[in-house]
């Protein structure tokens, strides 16, 4: 699992979304599958059903189509072989989240596009305000809290105290 997909994983869960991850789905007769399923996630409160392929490439928009359409097309063939039928009271929604692509294109493979730095907005968004110690997000999530800290951080001050010292200054010795 890519840290992309760790990230969505622990926004779902902190969201109350159960999680599976690199779901391997169409178990071959003579062995093997038709392929895996990066993020799958069912909010049983709201019934929201969701399917997430998260993407790292820099490819052409061109050259991912058919590759994400292939991905999709299997997410809604084998969705009901992850979750029970009866779970699934709404239409599975599919988001490909692109690292290196833009949400304003829309849709690639039928899917909606969600681009890496709109996902990252989406959680700083919703961490406002989380920032006392009563609000800390929980240890469990790990990617989660490490952006809550650093939503807290002017992006221009500079630290009064550094871990790697700067290289004209020289180190306290204990």
């Amino acid at each position: 699992m890519n840290h992309l997909e760790q990230l969505v994983s622990e926004w779902l869960q902190f969201n109350g979304y159960f999680v599976r991850t690199s779901v391997l789905v169409g178990r071959r007769a003579k062995g093997g599958y038709d392929g895996e399923l990066d993020v799958v996630a069912l909010n049983h409160a709201t019934g929201h059903a969701l399917h997430v392929e998260c993407s790292l490439d820099a490819l052409s928009y061109e050259r991912r189509e058919p590759r994400f359409a292939a991905k999709f097309e299997r997410g809604r063939r084998h969705i009901g072989d992850v979750f029970p039928a009866s779970l699934l009271t709404s239409p599975l929604d599919q988001v490909a989240l692109l690292h290196f692509g833009s949400s304003a294109r829309g849709k690639i493979g039928g899917a909606r596009i969600v681009s890496g730095k709109d996902f990252v907005q989406e959680i700083l968004n919703g961490l406002r305000g989380t920032s006392s110690a009563k609000s800390a997000v929980p240890t469990v999530y790990p990617l989660i809290r490490t952006l809550q800290l650093a939503q807290e951080v002017s992006p221009k001050a500079q630290p009064r105290a550094r871990l790697i010292p700067a290289q004209d200054e020289q180190p306290v010795e204990a």
